[in-house]
């Protein structure tokens, strides 16, 4: 559940929905981890003004998590600092 409200959330954020990426693991620790994905243009929307968006999103998964009895927290990630698998 928690990995389509942050879905929705930026879905209903950005520009460029469809350039929304969502994907969730878990650490060794237990904690539930969701990396969001946008568009380049994407990416400020979703963060927000001195990150609040970004920090009312990860409050929201907290309490989803806690409801669910799991830690868990946002990442949003940049495209551009995933290394490449060039060689």
């Amino acid at each position: 559940m928690m990995l389509e409200v942050v879905e929705y959330v930026a879905k209903s954020l950005v520009d460029e929905p469809d350039e929304v990426r969502t994907e969730e693991f878990e650490e060794d620790d237990g904690t539930v981890v969701i990396e969001l994905t946008t568009a380049p243009d994407d990416m400020g929307k979703v963060i927000g003004k001195n990150g609040r968006v970004a920090r009312a999103l990860r409050q929201l998964i907290r309490a989803v998590g806690t409801r669910e009895g799991v830690r868990a927290t946002v990442d949003i990630v940049d495209e551009l600092s995933e290394p490449d698998d060039e060689d």
